[in-house]
């Protein structure tokens, strides 16, 4: 069983919401990330460390799991029952597949860089 660390300043939830929100999980006031999924390299307002916490493939897997149980019903639901070309369902689906990939990506990024934190789950890239 792998052991953790503890971070007690924040809830496990408070520290959540904070990263899903793609803010600071020490303070809550700094942003995570400078661009769309580059993260900062310290908190603009406490100075907390990130830039050294990698999320790796993990909020790609989180937002396709999340993206493919949203559209998967009706992905199987319109060819069975729908009369609709294939090409008005494939761009439909095209659409809808970027309009939520898009705007979750970077929360899920953030997500999992604030419960890396809390957890003090760094690994060998911290300097």
């Amino acid at each position: 069983m792998l052991l953790m660390k503890n971070n007690s300043r924040n809830s496990f939830w408070q520290t959540a919401l904070r990263g899903f929100a793609g803010r600071c999980p020490a303070c809550g006031a700094g942003k995570i990330f400078q661009s769309y999924l580059k993260p900062v390299e310290k908190c603009g307002k406490c100075g907390e460390a990130l830039g050294h916490i990698r999320a790796d493939d993990a909020p790609a897997w989180l937002t396709m799991v999340i993206v493919g149980h949203l559209l998967a019903p009706f992905l199987i639901w319109v060819p069975l029952f729908g009369r609709y070309p294939d090409y008005m369902i494939i761009s439909v689906f095209l659409v809808a597949t970027l309009a939520l990939t898009l705007p979750l990506l970077p929360r899920c990024k953030g997500l999992f860089i604030a419960l890396i934190w809390r957890f003090r789950c760094e690994g060998s890239e911290k300097t």
